[in-house]
């Protein structure tokens, strides 16, 4: 009973962040702000479920997710220096919000399934296109947010759900991630 009332928490954490944060006329410090909003929901969530749950090696390799993520994300931008959108800087590429956002996703289904993973993915996405309505990165940068925090978050994490899973590949000239599912 403890799980389903966790599984729905989050849930409607992530529909809560996705509505409050996508208001109709939003100009572009309303999507940064809804972005920072889902980023930092999605950080807690990754954290607090394994500690709510008792779970320290979860809570452990969640820390390390995010904290490896964000400081890839940190490398790139201080060695390939892209000029933003918006031209506040030169901290464009990739997206650490994205970066972040997406280890965080890849945490929580790595750890607890899809029940879990879907609705952090949700928020996830939802966190890309709101940097990018918010003129901070262009789309390239969240990609390759999105794909760094996704490996991270999938490399780092243990106990996957065995009935469906998301699994990046990569090889010499392409690569991309296998959806796998058991019914």
């Amino acid at each position: 009973m403890k799980i389903a009332r966790l599984r729905i928490a989050v849930i409607q954490a992530a529909a809560a962040f996705a509505i409050a944060a996508s208001p109709a006329h939003a100009d572009e410090k309303d999507w940064a702000n809804a972005s920072d909003i889902a980023r930092n929901g999605l950080v807690l969530a990754a954290l607090g479920v394994p500690i709510a749950k008792g779970d320290k090696e979860g809570a452990l390799q969640a820390g390390g997710s995010l904290a490896i993520s964000k400081a890839e994300s940190w490398a790139l931008k201080e060695v390939i220096r892209e000029r933003r959108p918006d031209g506040s800087d030169y901290k464009s590429f990739p997206s650490g919000h994205t970066t972040v956002s997406f280890a965080a996703a890849a945490t929580l289904h790595n750890r607890y399934g899809w029940k879990a993973g879907v609705p952090a993915y949700l928020a996830a996405g939802f966190v890309g296109v709101a940097r990018v309505k918010a003129d901070k990165h262009h789309w390239h940068d969240v990609l390759v947010g999105a794909a760094l925090g996704e490996a991270t978050g999938l490399l780092i994490t243990s106990k996957r759900d065995s009935s469906v899973q998301l699994v990046p590949w990569a090889e010499h000239g392409g690569g991309g991630i296998t959806f796998a599912a058991r019914f």
